[in-house]
């Protein structure tokens, strides 16, 4: 009886090789015609003249200001961002640049200045808040500069994981993950780009994650909030305009 219990903990997984009768490994899930469609959309977004283009996070920053405070910038400009048109927030960030947009120039600045100045983004009042909360810890943890890693940067209030993949990307020049907003999880789901439907941009995150090449990762989210101002609508889609029209899942529903 000793003999067989240790035959059984000797049972190891292990990849078969050629000719040795195993069964082949599954190969890795990925949407059909997904290259085609990432192709079309690279066509569509050519011209580079949705508002992400002209008014998005990478356009809000000093590009002349020490790494620093470029960098404290960019994480300012993603945290407006949230549930506010690009429009509103890089209107916002150039009030804020024109006041000299540094940790210390905001940790001067009340709040009610500050809310006047952010006025009309989403949630302003409580991005007041977020923001004059997350300041104090990057001058106090960091020494004025944002942390260099995901894990860090969640957990600055108000600082969410589309945010801190976004601050990665155009702060650090570091793809750790893909960033996933409202746009790029509404056109996952409508491509099938997930192999089951996701209920949130966390979830869908994970879900492109997994079959996604990573040297697309950077580019994904460019590419597909452009797509989403200005094609793929999330109410009345222009699928009349899309050239996915023919090979899109959802284009026939809509």
């Amino acid at each position: 009886p000793r003999q067989s219990r240790r035959r059984k903990s000797l049972a190891i997984a292990y990849e078969a090789g050629p000719g040795d009768g195993a069964e082949p490994r599954q190969a890795r899930w990925e949407p059909p015609r997904w290259r085609e469609q990432l192709q079309r959309i690279r066509q569509m977004r050519s011209g580079r003249d949705a508002p992400v283009d002209e008014m998005g996070v990478h356009r809000c920053y000093d590009s002349s200001a020490p790494p620093e405070v470029m960098r404290y910038q960019v994480l300012l400009a993603l945290m407006l961002s949230s549930q506010t048109k690009d429009q509103v927030t890089s209107a916002a960030m150039l009030r804020l640049r024109r006041r000299g947009l540094t940790v210390d120039s905001v940790l001067q600045m009340d709040d009610e200045s500050l809310g006047q100045i952010i006025y009309p983004v989403g949630f302003w009042r409580n991005k007041v808040k977020y923001i004059k909360q997350t300041t104090a810890i990057l001058k106090q943890k960091y020494g004025g500069d944002i942390p260099s890693t995901v894990e860090e940067l969640v957990q600055l209030p108000g600082v969410g994981p589309k945010m801190a993949h976004l601050a990665m990307h155009i702060a650090w020049d570091s793809v750790a993950g893909i960033a996933v907003d409202t746009h790029v999880h509404r056109i996952s789901n409508r491509l099938q780009w997930v192999k089951k439907e996701t209920k949130n941009p966390e979830q869908t995150r994970v879900a492109l994650e997994e079959w996604l090449p990573r040297d697309l990762w950077k580019e994904i989210n460019w590419l597909l909030v452009g797509f989403g101002q200005q094609t793929c609508l999330p109410v009345s889609p222009r699928c009349s305009q899309c050239l996915n029209q023919d090979i899109c899942p959802a284009a026939k529903r809509l």
